[in-house]
């Protein structure tokens, strides 16, 4: 017999993960032009790192353990800020650079666009087994 829980809990658990992973993404866009944090230097892009967790179920497919995914940590990514040349800016420094931070607006819309769509492939998984658990019970009434 096949358990659809297990799949909805692993699916779950990748939705919540790439929920976080869009927050992170957004908020380091949001975060692209701040020179000035609370501890005073520029902001530092975040990233998130998943980790694959085995369930302590078995399938019984030839002992096969369910995987989840979850988020293992947030880290900030450890390069320097752009410098860039503009005199007139109220952080710049004696030789008109202001440390901006490190974040490419590029690349943080392309990871957000990715985990939308993994996001959408995951809420897809949770649709068709929930149709396919409704087919099951209505075919006893047949």
């Amino acid at each position: 017999m096949i358990n659809f829980i297990t799949g909805i809990e692993s699916t779950s658990a990748a939705l919540q993960a790439e929920r976080v992973r869009m927050a992170v993404a957004s908020e380091n866009m949001a975060n692209a032009n701040t020179t000035k944090g609370l501890d005073g230097l520029p902001y530092q892009r975040q990233s998130v790192v998943f980790e694959s967790v085995l369930a302590n179920e078995e399938l019984g497919f030839a002992g096969i353990s369910p995987q989840k995914v979850q988020i293992s940590r947030i880290e900030k990514d450890q390069s320097g800020p752009r410098m860039v040349y503009d005199p007139g800016h109220p952080d710049a420094d004696s030789t008109g650079m202001v440390a901006m931070p490190n974040v490419n607006i590029h690349e943080e819309m392309a990871d957000y666009i990715v985990s939308s769509r993994a996001y959408e492939a995951n809420l897809a998984v949770v649709r068709n087994a929930r149709a396919m658990a409704v087919q099951t019970l209505q075919i006893g009434k047949a």
